[in-house]
Parts: C-alpha cells; sequence; structure tokens
C-alpha cells in the first residue's frame, strides 16, 4: 500500500511544524485516499495554523481550460483562508504573499511530462522563499506513469517557457518531490526545501498499482491513461490537429477534418506502436479546436504499458500528419503559448526546433533518438543523487 506525503506528514513523520504559519499549494486532487481535501486534514491536525491556500494552472477546482486562461485570487469558501492564484497576475508568490506564513507546504499531482505546468510553479515558489527566506515542505505524491523509464530529448537552452524551465526530457521519471530537490539544487535555486516522502511507492510502480484513487489534477487529464499518452499527445497542443479537448477523451481521441486515417496508419512501422493500438474512428468536439465540426481520427489505445512509449508513438503520428496532410490543412500553431508570443507553440512543448525540423526534412525517428541519447543518458545521471525511491 502506498502512503502519500501528506498522510505520511498526519501520522507525524514529517518536520515539527510547531508554532508554524502554514501555506498550502494545492488544488482539488490533492486528498488523502479517502478523499479528504489536505487543507481539511492540515486544519485538522494543525488547529489555527493554516493561513493561506495556493493554486496552480486550472484553478483550485481544476475548473479552468488550456493556457492562458487565468484564475483570480479570492478566499475559500470552506475556511474563509485568503487563496492566491499563482496563474493570474503572477506565476510567482509574491513577497506579500508570503508574509501571511513561515512554511509553504506543497501537496499537488504531477503527471510525470516536462510540459505540465505545475512542476514550474514549484520551482518558482522555492525562488520566491529563498528570496524571503521562508521554508519549502513539498508533500511527495507518486508519478502516475512510473518511475524507471525517461524518454525524449532534453529541453535546450534559448527554449525556457512556462511548460519547460529545465533541461528534462518529455518523460522524466521523477516525483515532485524529487524534481524540487533536483530543481532546487542542480539548478542553484538553493532554497530552504525539505520533502516528505511516500512509504510504499516503488519506481516500476503505474498509478493503478498504488491502489490509490484517481482524481483529476486538470479539466483535460480525467484518468490515469490520460496521463499515459499525454508525453506524446500533448503535442497536437502545437498544431491545429485536434488532441481532443471538447470530447470525453482528451488526448486519447486525436485528429481534424482533413486526416485520413487510412494513409496515416499505412505509414507507420511497427516500431512506432509498441504496446499500442490506434483504432480509427470520427468525432466532433464541443469546445476547442474544430468546434462542431466533423473530424477523422483516432483512438489510441494503450495494449501494454510497460512497453508503450508515448513520446515516440506521437512523434511518429505527428511526422506522418505533416507528411501526408501538409496540402490538405495540416498547419502549427501560432503564438502565444503560455505566455511565450515568439516562438512556436510546437517548438516549445518539443523544446527544441531541431525535432520539427527534422521531423519536417523526413529525418528517421531512429535517427533523431540517435541525436539525443548521449544527453538523455547524461540526465540519467544527473537524477540519481536525487530519487527518494527504489
Amino acid at each position: 500500500m502506498v502512503t502519500l506525503g501528506i498522510e505520511q506528514l498526519i501520522a507525524g513523520q514529517g518536520p515539527d511544524l510547531g508554532g508554524k504559519r502554514l501555506g498550502l499549494l494545492c488544488n482539488q486532487a490533492s486528498t488523502d485516499r479517502y478523499f479528504t481535501h489536505s487543507r481539511d486534514l492540515i486544519c485538522r491536525h494543525f488547529p489555527g495554523q493554516l493561513t493561506c491556500l495556493f493554486s496552480p494552472q486550472h484553478g483550485f477546482f481544476a475548473e479552468k481550460q488550456d493556457n492562458m486562461i487565468e484564475s483570480a485570487h479570492g478566499r475559500d469558501a470552506a475556511t474563509d483562508l485568503p487563496l492566491f492564484s499563482l496563474y493570474g497576475e503572477v506565476r510567482k508568490p509574491t513577497s506579500a504573499m508570503l508574509d501571511h506564513l513561515d512554511v509553504l507546504l506543497i501537496d499537488l499531482q504531477d503527471v510525470g511530462t516536462r510540459v505540465y505546468t505545475f512542476i514550474y510553479t514549484i520551482a518558482l515558489c522555492l525562488e520566491a522563499a529563498r528570496e524571503c527566506g521562508k521554508k519549502i515542505i513539498v508533500l511527495d505524491r507518486p508519478n502516475p506513469i512510473g518511475g524507471r523509464q525517461i524518454e525524449g530529448n532534453l529541453l535546450r537552452k534559448g527554449y525556457e517557457t512556462f511548460v519547460g524551465l529545465y533541461p528534462l526530457p518529455m518523460r522524466h521519471g521523477m516525483t515532485v518531490g524529487e524534481l524540487a530537490l533536483l530543481f532546487n539544487e542542480e539548478f542553484g535555486i538553493g532554497a530552504d526545501l525539505a520533502v516528505v516522502p511516500m512509504a510504499g511507492w516503488n519506481r516500476w510502480m503505474l498509478f493503478p498499482e498504488t491502489g490509490l484513487p484517481w482524481v483529476f489534477p486538470s479539466p483535460n487529464m480525467p484518468t490515469f491513461m490520460t496521463a499515459l499518452v499525454y508525453p506524446g499527445q500533448v503535442l497536437w497542443e502545437g498544431t491545429n490537429v485536434s488532441e481532443g479537448r471538447g470530447t470525453t477523451l482528451p488526448f486519447e481521441l486525436f485528429g481534424a477534418p482533413y486526416f485520413v486515417p487510412e494513409a496515416i496508419l499505412d505509414s507507420l512501422r511497427p516500431e512506432d506502436l509498441a504496446g499500442c493500438l490506434l483504432r480509427s474512428l470520427a468525432f466532433e468536439p464541443t469546445s476547442n479546436k474544430w468546434q462542431g465540426s466533423p473530424c477523422r481520427g483516432f483512438q489510441l489505445h494503450v495494449l501494454d504499458p510497460h512497453t508503450f512509449k508515448p513520446y515516440r508513438t506521437s512523434l511518429a503520428l505527428l511526422q506522418a500528419a505533416m507528411t501526408l496532410c501538409s496540402s490538405g490543412g495540416f498547419s502549427y500553431k501560432s503564438p502565444p503559448y503560455e505566455y511565450e508570443y515568439e516562438l512556436l507553440p510546437i517548438d516549445c512543448i518539443l523544446g527544441d526546433d531541431r525535432i520539427r525540423k527534422g521531423l519536417t526534412a523526413g529525418v528517421p525517428l531512429r535517427e533523431l533518438e540517435g541525436d539525443w541519447q548521449q544527453d538523455l543518458n547524461g540526465f540519467s545521471r544527473r537524477r540519481k543523487p536525487f530519487l527518494l525511491y527504489e
């Protein structure tokens, strides 16, 4: 059985918080195994000490949609505590916000992908805490797509945005606590940081194997399966291909009115579809791209999550779409994207314009993977000192 960081803290396994004013960065997915919210657990076990709340992208209730749809500050209806948005007028806590607390607790469910912004909200909190002399305690949670597999190119210098501040691969294989330690030491933030680890989590575990309930951390991350395909399927956000927003299966469904599924399937190699199956279909988004328009495309079914390579699969699909549909309507999305106004969104997501250019030029995927393998091996070595679990 996996015991979460918040559960460990409540059981007395964390640092001494006696007499400390506490802030909490969280959202509606920040619960224990019984669906009790972390804010309520902290109020119950540290009475009178919780002074304020912070929320990441998508808002406290994960109610806001994608890409620069901001949340306002407010008050929490359950506790009447001030609720500060870190995805609105600021993305880094101000000194006035941190004046409310001595210790900032962070309890967020990440999804294991470089471009998911929660991890950069944590990084900016670390920076602010160092500047203001505050302590950060990260209450660790599982990486839902496991801690063994890492995949993809590292973000290249010059492509730092809010969907990639540091040179991580697309699938990093680390928990939020491990990432906080990496950011703080390897990238020189230097905050006063502690992590309350989980008990019982092993790196080979996927989320269903933890025994924990899945509570969606963002509006288009409804299930574990969404998280599993997301390291690749997020690439469609940088194009005019629907990534399935506006359907009941975001990121599992994808397509466009101009797609020719049969031709795309014929262009793929068996190794491009390791551990998965593409089932052709039609769908009609009720919002976002191609709202109200019939789209042809696929549902991505993962048959073996341990051999499935989400980034490689979606890169192969992206290369097929740009090659076969370039004259039929395929295009890249224009800026802005996550507060970046110059770079192409697809390059922000890929973390390097050379990947897009290589795909466009028809460079085989195995050659692109060979180009970044040395960097990936280097990342694997760099992360080792910060890994907390077997």
